[in-house]
This record gives structure tokens, C-alpha cells and sequence, in this order.
């Protein structure tokens, strides 16, 4: 015994110095590493922060290129622009010299036609006789000429200026009857000359170009009359209306226009006498004829002009190209929209602007591109140093750790052993508390064999001298005594062969009340002057046993110890009482065992169920029934729980744990429960 104890005490647990010590070492390690990490990545964002004078160059370089992009723009506008003027001139030129000839081939094929008619005799017929058969028959020529010359209209006037016949002679306008003496056609033939002029029939209202010449009377040079040819060019005005075109008169009034809005208006305004004459001549039909709100924005090689038609900065812009015509004084004008050129620079720009912001970013790209690996190579050295002094540090820490694991790896073998031997000594001590317990039994039973044998010795002799003396009545009721003595001794010695035969399987059960008969019956020398509360005979005769799960011997050697704690603890009491209960559950059975004794010390509550410690003298316990009780009603899956009783105090044996406080304690209470069967 004292071997074991020693070695208890040789493995309890000691402070973990080292292993304090180790821990520290680790978490400076984590520490420093950390510290290591952080430096080697404060050094690679450094590669990245930008320095004031890297700042202000990059600026600059920034406002170069900006400055080099608007010259490259400004360059490109310029020569799309120009490429595209000279292209939309070199077109507006081909445009106006087709248009002009085709105008001036259409007017040279009906220039004739007034020359041909005059000589007509029909015509001479009827301006020296214009009677109605004359008439009628010159209206029916003049009818059927203007309809295979495709002419608008063609008449005879007479040098009085009174027309006497016409190729419209049966419609409701017709012209027949009309003067012409203002016309200035009409003028002009009567003077000999060949009479040109474009205004609004006075009687159709319709625009028209008037081609005249005089009649003279066959023989001589007697002027009779005048032949005309009315030729419509609206044909003209059917050109696109985004590339204007006009034509103008010798005063510089435009009468055809693929724009209506700008007939009948000047290129430049007119004097005052020009403009009276043309009022007069009821050329355009007393229209108000005013300037056509035209500006000259710059005059380019070949005579082409830049124009802008309205007023503000929306007006639009054209490129104006003109002819002349020769005869008649007139001029073509075509207008082509600057709007292609304007379209086609603003592209070229545009794709040029873009090629350049492209191979700047391309460039800026190449550069940061050759910087970033430049940073990368140089970060990886970084990096590499860094991670050769991690793995330095990590070798040296793992190192330290793989000291402290066998540090530890000692310390838990040795716990182990000492487990084993606190496990071992703990065995040996509850055989040790078996073999005292089986000493008190064999002591009581001594003490109790004792008297029956004396007893017996003098009941013998006693009946001896009565059968001598032939008192048989006497001598029978000795033998009856002896008899009787002779069983209590009986049921002595059956405790003891109870005690020391073998245990039953865990899987027995054991009924409650005889157990508690049987303890009491051994415990009953220690119980002459206890007052004893005990239900179970009568628990016996109301109704079938009460079983619970545990062996017999293991309940009985728990009920000894309660049992005799409590005779212990009452010896002192001037009127000692110890009650035993069975309180019935559904599934458990508590054994309550009660005393009136001074209870348990709140300072020894918590410290109960703790092997080897008791409050008796030395020699009157070894301070392990409890601790054994308690095993044993854990290994059956009960429990055990000590309280007082005034107030109620708990602590269950295997956590040892207290409810209460114990300073007025009027005795104790031990429950154990269990499981019943």
C-alpha cells in the first residue's frame, strides 16, 4: 500500500514550464514571420507608388500627346477637307457644264423654228388679210406645228401688236386677240432683230422662254409682223432639290430654280430704273422681286465659290459653280452641299484621331508592360528572399516545436503511468476496504458468537442437572433456547458466506427488502440503543418484492457503509434515530438513509466521495466506503447523493458538487438511486 501511494504521488501532474515556454517561442515566431511578411509587401507596393516628379512628367507627357493629337487632327481636317473640295468641285463642274449645254441645245433647236413659221404663207396670208378663213387655216397650221415641235405654244402678231392667230386658238386662254406691244420680243422683232425673252404668259400665267422673229412681206423688206415660239423649261427645275439648281437673266433675277422658294429673287439687288423696267415689261407678273439672302464665304480657283444661303449659323453651305450661256444673257448656277466634304473630314479625322489614341495606348501599354515585368522580376527576388528566410524561420520554429511535441509526447507517458498506477492503487484499495470490512464483520460475529456460546454452555448444564432431577418441562425449555440460540448463530454465519461468495453478473437483480434485512440483521449489535424507521417488512407484506438492477452483495456492501455512517455519526446523540425509506419512480428506486447527527461540514461536502478521505481517527477508517459506494452505484448506472437535511444541501458523489449551505444542518440524508428491474 505504501508502495502505490508513493507512486500516486510521484505522478501527479507539475507545471508546464517548459511548455509555457514553448508556446511564447511559437506565437513570437507568428509574430516576427508576420513582420517579415508585411516588410516584404510594404517593398513591393513601394514599387508601385508614384513619386511627385514621376507625377509631373507623366503630365506632361500626357499634355504633349494631347497637344500632338489635336496638330494630327487639325492636319488631317484640313487635307480631307481640302481633297474633298477639290473632288466635289471637279464634280459641280462636270454638272453645270452638262446642264448648260443641255439648255442651251434645247434652246439653239427651237432658235429656228420663229424663222421657219415666218415664212410661211400662211402666215403671210393672214397678217395682210386676217379674215376668218385665213385665220382658221393659220390656226389649224400653227396648231398642228406646235404639236409635232413640242413647243408650249406658238402665235402670229400683228405689227400692231394684236395677236391673230395662235396654236391654242380653242382653249379658254387662248391668245388670239391679245396685245403685245409691251412684250420686249415683240419689240425687238419689230425692230428686225430676233427677240429672246423669259416671263409669265400674260394671259396663262405660266413661266416660258419666248423666241421671236419678224415677218417680212415676200418681195420686200416690209415688216408685217411677228412669229413666236413659247417654249416651257420647267424641265430644269426637276433636278435634286439638296443640290440646288438656278438659272438667271441678264439682270440677275433667278426665274428657274429647283427651289421654289428662290425664284423670282436677285443674286444681287437691283437698281431702281432695272427694276421699274422689268415691272413694266410685267415680266414676272408684278411679283416683288427682292435679294436672295446669299453670302460669299470664300472664291476658289476656277471661278466656284463657297456660299451660305440664310442667315445664322445653321444656314446652310454650298459650293457654287455657274456658266454662261451667250445667247440669250443668262447664266446657270448649280450649288452642291458641303456636306460630304464636311462628312468626309470629320471621318478622316475621326479615324485618324482613333489610330493615334490606339498606337498611344499601344505604346503606353509596351511601356508598362516592360515596367510591370521589370517590378515582377524584381518583386520575385523579393519574394524569393522573403520566402528563404520564412523557410529559415519555419526550419528553426519546426525544429522548437518538434522539441516541445517530445516535451509533450514525455509528459503524456507519464500521465498514462500514472493513470495506471492511480488505477491500480485504487484497486488495491478497495480490496484493501473489502478485507477490513470482512475484518469489522468477522469481529462483530466474534462478539456476537461469544455470548450465544456461553449461553449455550450454561443451557447444557442447566439441563443436564433438570433431566438428573427429572424436571423434564424444564429441561425442554432449555433445549428450546438452545435451539433458538443455535440459529441466531446460523444467521450470523450466513452473512458471512454471503459476503465472501462470488459476485452475480451485472445483469442480476436483487430485491431491495431483503438486502436491507440482511444488513440489518448483521448491523443489529451496533443498533441496541438506535431507534430505527424501516417501511420494508411492510413494503414485504403489502406486495411483491421490489427489485432494482444490481447485484446483492454490491447493494449489501453499499447499505453497510451508509448504514454504519449513520450509526457513527448518531453514537454522540442523546436520542440517536436513523430512517431508511424506499421511494418508488416510474423507471428508479431511491433508498433513502437519514440520521439525526450533526450532518456533514460544509468544508467536507465537497471533498465527500474523495478516496481516502475521512473525518474519523486514525485506525477507524480508511476514508473509502463512500468513494466504493459511489463506483459501485455508478457501474449500475445510479447514483449517490449526500445532503443535509435543515437546509437541504446536494452533492452527487461522482461530480461532487454542493446545493446548500450545511451551518444548521439537524442531520444528514445518503440517497442512492437506481434502476429498477
Amino acid at each position: 500500500m505504501k508502495a502505490a501511494k508513493h507512486s500516486v504521488a510521484d505522478a501527479s501532474p507539475r507545471p508546464f514550464t517548459e511548455v509555457s515556454t514553448q508556446a511564447s517561442t511559437q506565437a513570437s515566431t507568428k509574430a516576427s514571420t508576420k513582420a517579415s511578411f508585411e516588410a516584404a509587401r510594404a517593398t513591393i507596393a513601394g514599387l508601385h507608388r508614384l513619386e511627385p516628379v514621376h507625377v509631373t512628367r507623366r503630365l506632361l507627357v500626357f499634355l504633349l500627346l494631347l497637344a500632338a493629337l489635336g496638330g494630327v487632327c487639325a492636319l488631317t481636317w484640313s487635307i480631307a477637307w481640302q481633297r474633298g473640295l477639290d473632288a466635289l468641285r471637279q464634280n459641280a463642274a462636270a454638272r453645270v457644264d452638262r446642264t448648260t449645254a443641255e439648255l442651251k441645245s434645247t434652246l439653239d433647236r427651237y432658235e429656228y423654228l420663229p424663222y421657219l413659221l415666218a415664212r410661211h404663207p400662211f402666215v403671210q396670208e393672214v397678217l395682210a388679210d386676217p379674215n376668218p378663213r385665213f385665220t382658221a387655216r393659220a390656226d389649224r397650221y400653227l396648231e398642228d406645228l406646235n404639236t409635232h415641235a413640242r413647243a408650249t405654244a406658238t402665235y402670229i402678231i400683228q405689227s400692231n401688236g394684236r395677236c391673230v392667230a395662235a396654236s391654242n386658238w380653242n382653249s379658254p386662254d387662248s391668245f388670239v386677240g391679245a396685245e403685245y406691244l409691251f412684250r420686249p420680243y415683240f419689240v425687238d422683232a419689230v425692230k428686225g432683230g430676233t427677240g429672246r425673252f423669259f416671263g409669265l404668259g400674260t394671259i396663262s400665267r405660266e413661266p416660258g422662254y419666248f423666241i421671236s422673229q419678224p415677218v417680212f412681206k415676200e418681195g420686200t423688206r416690209d415688216i408685217i409682223g411677228v412669229a413666236v415660239v413659247k417654249l416651257n423649261l420647267e424641265w430644269l427645275q426637276g433636278a435634286d432639290a439638296s443640290e440646288p439648281l438656278l438659272v438667271t437673266d441678264d439682270h440677275g433675277v433667278i426665274f428657274l430654280s429647283s427651289v421654289p422658294a428662290w425664284k423670282y429673287h436677285t443674286l444681287r439687288p437691283l437698281p431702281k430704273d432695272i427694276e421699274a423696267s422689268v415691272y413694266s415689261a410685267r415680266q414676272y407678273a408684278q411679283h416683288p422681286i427682292t435679294a436672295l439672302p446669299i453670302t460669299i464665304v470664300r472664291t476658289l480657283a476656277g471661278g466656284a465659290q463657297i456660299v451660305r444661303v440664310g442667315g445664322g449659323r445653321d444656314a446652310p453651305s454650298f459650293l457654287a459653280t455657274q456658266r454662261a450661256l451667250g445667247e440669250p444673257d443668262w447664266h446657270l448656277m448649280t450649288m452642291a452641299s458641303l456636306d460630304p466634304a464636311v462628312d468626309a473630314a470629320w471621318s478622316a479625322t475621326i479615324v485618324t484621331a482613333l489610330v493615334f489614341v490606339s498606337l498611344c495606348l499601344l505604346a503606353f501599354y509596351w511601356r508598362m508592360r516592360r515596367a510591370r515585368v521589370r517590378e515582377m522580376i524584381r518583386s520575385r527576388a523579393l519574394l524569393q528572399t522573403a520566402y528563404a528566410e520564412l523557410n529559415e524561420r519555419v526550419a528553426e520554429r519546426t525544429a522548437d516545436l518538434s522539441e516541445t511535441n517530445a516535451l509533450l509526447t514525455k509528459e503524456v507517458g507519464e500521465r498514462t503511468r500514472a493513470e495506471q498506477d492511480l488505477r491500480a492503487a485504487h484497486h488495491e484499495l478497495i480490496q484493501a476496504s473489502k478485507l477490513a470490512a470482512l475484518g469489522q464483520m468477522a469481529a462483530g460475529i466474534t462478539h456476537e458468537l461469544n455470548q450465544p456460546l456461553a449461553a449455550l454452555r450454561s443451557f447444557s448444564d442447566n439441563t443436564r442437572v433438570l433431566i438428573e432431577r427429572g424436571d423434564h418441562v424444564a429441561a425442554n425449555e432449555n433445549l428450546e433456547a438452545i435451539a433458538a440460540l443455535t440459529e441466531r448463530m446460523g444467521k450470523i454465519t450466513n452473512q458471512l458466506k454471503l459476503f465472501v461468495s462470488k459476485a452475480r453478473p451485472k445483469s442480476a437483480r436483487t430485491d431491495v427488502g431483503r438486502a436491507l434485512r440482511n444488513v440489518l440483521a448483521m448491523l443489529q449489535p451496533r443498533m441496541k440503543n438506535v431507534a430505527l424507521a424501516f417501511d420494508a417488512e411492510q413494503r414485504a407484506d403489502a406486495g411483491p418484492p421490489l427489485y432494482v438492477g444490481c447485484e446483492d452483495l454490491r447493494l449489501e456492501q453499499i447499505l453497510i457503509n451508509l448504514i454504519g455512517n449513520a450509526l457513527d455519526a448518531v453514537a454522540a446523540c442523546d436520542a440517536p434515530r436513523i430512517e431508511i425509506e424506499l421511494v418508488m419512480h416510474q423507471s428508479t428506486v431511491d433508498i433513502v438513509v437519514r440520521d439525526n447527527g450533526p450532518g456533514i461540514p460544509p468544508d467536507v461536502l465537497p471533498r465527500l466521495f474523495e478516496p481516502f478521505f475521512t473525518t474519523k481517527e486514525m485506525g477507524h477508517g480508511l476514508g473509502l466506503g463512500l468513494a466504493i459506494s459511489s463506483a459501485i452505484a455508478r457501474d449500475y448506472g445510479g447514483t449517490l447523493v449526500a445532503r443535509n437535511l435543515v437546509p437541504q444541501m446536494e452533492v452527487d458523489g461522482p461530480e461532487g458538487g454542493t446545493q446548500a449551505d450545511a451551518d444548521r444542518s439537524h442531520g444528514a440524508e445518503f440517497v442512492i438511486t437506481l434502476r429498477r428491474a
